[in-house]
This record gives C-alpha cells, sequence and structure tokens, in this order.
C-alpha cells in the first residue's frame, strides 16, 4: 500500500475533509463527501488522478509526510513536542493525530519529522541520538554528521530523478572574514552553515544564488573634513550568479551575472535543455 493509499483509507473523513477542502488543494468543490467514510478512498483517489501534475505531487508528499509520522515512533515524536498532549489522546487514531498537527501546528510538525528522523537514523533516544561516542575528539561531530548530510542530498536526487522535481534550498546569510593567499584579509557573505556541510552542499547544487537588495553608495561631505556615506536604494531585489570578493554564488549554465529576483526572470534566463 502506498503512503497516499493509506493516508486516504486510515484518515477519518472528517479530517480528510478538512485537509482537502483548503483552496490550494485544488479538489472540485462538486465531491460528494456523503459517501460513507469506508468507501472513501476510491472516489478520493479517482478526483487526485484529474488533478494537475503539480497537484498530485503536493497532495502525494504531504500523504507521505503525513503517513511517515503515524507509526510508533512517529506518534511518539509527535507527543514530543506537542503543546497539548491530551488533545491528541481525543483524536480518532495516528493519521487524524499526525494530520492535525500538520494542518494546525506546521513548526511543531516539522520538529516532530527531525525527532523522526535523528530516531530512525541514530536509534538513540530523541535527541540523544546526536551524542557521540566519548573518544571522539572535539569537532569530529561535524564529520560524522556529513553521512546525514549524503543521505539527505541522495533523497534530494531521488526526488529529481525518480519524480522530475527541481529541489530549491534556502539558506540565511552570514559574514565571516575571508583570509586570501594573495590578497588582505576581508570580509564576505556565506552560507550560514557549518563549514563543511556548506562546502557539502555547494559542491552538490547547479546553482547557488546570492540575493540582495540593489543598492547605490552616496558620499556627501557634512564639514570639517568629514564626509557621511550612506546606502540608498529602492528596494528592488536582485539575484547574484557568479562568486565575488564580497559573496558566494555560481551556476553551470552559463547564466548572466545578475538577474532581478524573479522566479519568471529566473525560468527564462536558464537553458530549455535544463
Amino acid at each position: 500500500m502506498t503512503a497516499l493509499s493509506a493516508f486516504l483509507r486510515k484518515t477519518p473523513g472528517e479530517a480528510l475533509r478538512e485537509y482537502f477542502d483548503r483552496p490550494e488543494i485544488g479538489l472540485p468543490t462538486e465531491f460528494d463527501w456523503s459517501v460513507p467514510e469506508a468507501e472513501l478512498s476510491r472516489p478520493l483517489l479517482g478526483a487526485i488522478e484529474k488533478m494537475s501534475r503539480v497537484q498530485r505531487d503536493r497532495i502525494s508528499n504531504d500523504a507521505e509526510r503525513v503517513h511517515a509520522l503515524s507509526d510508533e515512533p512517529g506518534q511518539a515524536a509527535i507527543y514530543s513536542v506537542a503543546e497539548d498532549p491530551a488533545f491528541l489522546d481525543g483524536l480518532a487514531n495516528p493519521h487524524a493525530r499526525s494530520l492535525w498537527m500538520f494542518l494546525n501546528a506546521q513548526d511543531r510538525f516539522r520538529h516532530a519529522e527531525e525527532v523522526h528522523f535523528t530516531e530512525d537514523r541514530r536509534r538513540g533516544r530523541m535527541w540523544a541520538g546526536y551524542m557521540t561516542d566519548a573518544g571522539c575528539g572535539f569537532g569530529k561531530g561535524y564529520a560524522e554528521a556529513l553521512t546525514i548530510w549524503r543521505e539527505y542530498l541522495d533523497r534530494l536526487n531521488a526526488l529529481r530523478d525518480r519524480k522530475g522535481m527541481a529541489v530549491i534550498q534556502i539558506a540565511h546569510t552570514d559574514i565571516k572574514r575571508f583570509d586570501s593567499p594573495k590578497h588582505e584579509p576581508y570580509d564576505r557573505y556565506v552560507i550560514k552553515l557549518q563549514a563543511r556541510a556548506s562546502a557539502l552542499l555547494q559542491e552538490h547544487s547547479d546553482v547557488v544564488l546570492f540575493a540582495n537588495y540593489r543598492i547605490s553608495v552616496s558620499k556627501s561631505d557634512v564639514g570639517l573634513n568629514k564626509k557621511v556615506t550612506r546606502a540608498l536604494g529602492s528596494g528592488a531585489r536582485v539575484m547574484h550568479t557568479e562568486e565575488r570578493p564580497a559573496f558566494l554564488a555560481k551556476n553551470r549554465y552559463g547564466l548572466p551575472e545578475t538577474l532581478p529576483l524573479e522566479w519568471s526572470e529566473f525560468l527564462a534566463a536558464m537553458p530549455q535543455s535544463a
């Protein structure tokens, strides 16, 4: 049984309707919810098959995430992050609890997924799964963590290869000192991530973009031989596709050096064969 089938069969009808009634899901408004709950999965599958590929993929992905937390370790993860465990006790079954948190407490649901992943991969006890051997030297945990990062990248590759999905990862930036072997040290924007993991993700990615505001600098004389520098900008944002001393960026498609920060602009600049 696929995750989607299990999700449709095991989730109570009232909870399914709460999920499918959301406008972004796109289930036809004329869908007949009067069908007996035990027979609801078949017409729902039929309606899903008539949707666009984007809609089907979204529903399938949501179902996989909800179903993944319906087993015993998943439920333990959900209860470990729940604000009101007693409320969850009142829901019909594990799928109902998992879907309720997915719809109504998305941050806690993501936290539960992280707990579940750690428990599953490290076979530890909740967050104790991050513990390492007593003989592990300082800083070696980051090297050990690369194994998990590689598993994560393998799953992204599966989404790309099996489902034809383009994967977009978003990160914050940090400002770090860069010790150049040729020049004086200077500051630059880098991905806010541990250095080894950051290098691994950048190497794996076909495109690394740096987004920022388009600004200009104005200098004015305020007297007494003093000048004040001010940054000016309209609020327009751009994305840089090639590395510069001030930031990290790259692309493997010959993109223009700078593009407006718009998805349509990025798609238009990408080669058709990509």
